[in-house]
């Protein structure tokens, strides 16, 4: 065989490759608040958003808007042929699994959630290493000496980020109080605005005078109250410093936009591996939002502190407690 024709037929096959690899139909199952939440799912669409933009390939998707559409939705994306379907929010969990068994050849991402299967990337966040950032920004914006924390559904992953919040405020001033409040027990605290308001409302009264919002689309109402009250409110999961310039001290960064992105980059790549993705301030995966939004309320010290504090925490010479390693919050 002529070297010319090895030279043909190793194109061939190097093309056929690449259009394997390409040849991908992706899918993301939103959870409930919706793809604009301007929070935790908007960061996913954002990062499916951008893969479209790079790669011209379009993505189907569902938004949920009950608890019984999961599963539902997870398998009719599965049986209509998606590959890499993605699956936004713990909640998701239990329906992928179910899902992912039935059809072992197609591959899953669950954000924010763990599922043990041989087709299932699962990528999890650091997020009381976020929180810890944010935490010591909050203690030394306050001039009353209390922050405040509005959690959305009460379970141990918003504990989490409460915990690590106030494990930053105590780093910064160990004399501050913490108010927590959660918004409720339902998937419906994800996305009550009205409660959020109220809730921020209540802890100013007890003289509070910046509260960071873990709560989804339920956190818009805290940040309106901070703005309506000339107080300071903190973001979280995407950027949010822009929905009130000047009374958003700051947002805490958790990048699911690049979870969602990789996910369909890596299986069009062929680089698309199942397991476990546990990121934090190490992988560039939490962390907090400067802008042209804040920049006027964080001061050169407030930086200073911030980032002294993130590099320990990667050095190791802070370690941040997990609540949900016990249930337990200590600093």
């Amino acid at each position: 065989m002529t070297i010319s024709r090895l030279g043909v037929i190793a194109g061939i096959l190097l093309a056929s490759t690449a259009a394997s690899a390409a040849d991908i139909s992706p899918a993301v199952v939103f959870d409930m608040g919706g793809k604009f939440d301007k929070s935790f799912n908007q960061g996913v669409y954002d990062g499916a958003e951008r893969f479209k933009e790079e790669t011209g390939v379009a993505y189907r998707e569902f938004e949920v808007t009950n608890e019984t559409q999961r599963e539902q939705a997870i398998r009719r994306m599965a049986q209509r042929g998606a590959d890499p379907i993605v699956g936004v929010g713990f909640a998701q969990a239990g329906p992928m699994e179910t899902v992912a068994k039935e059809f072992p050849d197609t591959r899953f991402t669950l954000i924010d959630g763990v599922v043990d299967l041989p087709n299932v990337q699962s990528v999890v966040f650091k997020e009381q290493e976020g929180s810890f950032l944010v935490g010591v920004l909050a203690a030394l914006a306050s001039e009353s000496n209390m922050v405040g924390f509005v959690g959305g559904m009460d379970i141990p992953l918003i504990r989490r980020f409460a915990c690590g919040y106030e494990q930053g405020a105590k780093h910064a001033d160990a004399s501050v109080d913490v108010i927590q409040n959660m918004t409720g027990t339902t998937p419906s605290a994800w996305n009550d605005p009205g409660r959020g308001s109220e809730l921020a409302k209540g802890q100013f009264d007890r003289g509070v005078d910046v509260i960071y919002a873990a709560a989804g689309g339920t956190g818009i109402g805290v940040y309106q109250a901070a703005k309506d009250g000339g107080k300071l409110a903190i973001g979280v999961d995407s950027n949010q410093n822009y929905l009130h310039p000047g009374t958003m001290l700051t947002s805490m960064l958790k990048r699911v936009d690049v979870a969602a992105y990789n996910a369909f980059k890596q299986a069009m790549d062929g680089t698309w591996e199942a397991g476990i993705k546990d990121l934090g301030l190490a992988d560039g995966a939490v962390g907090w939002a400067l802008d042209e939004n804040n920049e006027a309320l964080i001061s050169d010290d407030m930086k200073a502190a911030v980032e002294a504090a993130a590099a320990s925490i990667v050095a190791g010479d802070i370690s941040v407690h997990d609540y949900m390693s016990d249930n337990s919050c200590s600093y």
